[in-house]
């Protein structure tokens, strides 16, 4: 009982009620993904701001995340799009690499202005009648979204407004963003990994988090399939832009 304490509480860095109130936490976000293609990481970070050292949030919120969208990818496999997937990562790997010699980093506001706008454009902006990316732009969502992954952690509002450029459907949404977000958590993991935090201490706690998830996610999946495709997208869209609107709602609270 006392080794499970100290691996769920990454000894002792929080409370033992902490760690079982983040666990729950974890089915209830994933669920919340599964079911409208976006929204539980956003949702996540913001309760664990409230509970882990600053200098563990971005990492031991990617690798949950890495393992969230892992299982939704896995149930959701025959749905995803490949190509967006391959040109995605191609540029996720790209930002990456430029995130991990990156010293000086932009303020906070500023990023979450910029960000804001962006998936506000993106999901009401004009679009192609065609509504379909092109590689190039691909790669550059997967770059761009990494790189201010590193330093914000949940970009999933701002890759979801990048997946609705594309004709996709409910389905095919959720499945390409779990793909993309997976890659994209698993280069954040390895990054951080690289410059030196230790995710030994964290592992017990990560992995309960993860368990409990993949609940969340399949029963998210189950709610999926019952909520009409008009009815989806609308609410997707909803919730990527009241995503939006709360940062630029943080980032005007940031300046006073």
């Amino acid at each position: 009982m006392e080794f499970l304490i100290f691996w769920l509480t990454a000894d002792g860095a929080i409370s033992l009620p902490t760690a079982v109130m983040l666990i729950a936490t974890s089915t209830i976000t994933s669920l919340i993904t599964a079911s409208f293609g976006i929204g539980g990481g956003v949702l996540l970070i913001a309760v664990m701001a409230g509970s882990l050292p600053v200098s563990a949030l971005i990492p031991v919120h990617g690798l949950v995340q890495l393992g969230s969208n892992g299982n939704r990818a896995l149930m959701t496999f025959r749905h995803i799009d490949w190509s967006m997937v391959k040109f995605f990562s191609l540029g996720a790997l790209l930002g990456a690499v430029l995130a991990s010699f990156i010293v000086v980093q932009l303020p906070l506001v500023v990023i979450q202005f910029a960000v804001a706008g962006f998936i506000l454009f993106l999901v009401w902006g004009s679009k192609p009648k065609a509504q379909e990316m092109q590689p190039t732009g691909r790669s550059l969502a997967g770059m761009m979204t990494t790189l201010i992954s590193m330093f914000v952690g949940a970009t999933g509002p701002l890759v979801a407004a990048f997946v609705h450029r594309n004709n996709y459907n409910k389905m095919q949404i959720t499945a390409t963003m779990a793909s993309c977000l997976t890659f994209q958590h698993g280069l954040k993991a390895f990054v951080f990994t690289f410059v030196g935090f230790s995710f030994f201490q964290w592992l017990g706690l990560i992995v309960a988090m993860i368990i409990s998830g993949a609940m969340g996610t399949y029963v998210g999946l189950k709610v999926l399939n019952k909520i009409p495709a008009e009815k989806f997208l609308i609410l997707f869209k909803v919730i990527v832009t009241l995503l939006a609107l709360r940062l630029i709602f943080q980032a005007t609270a940031g300046l006073f």
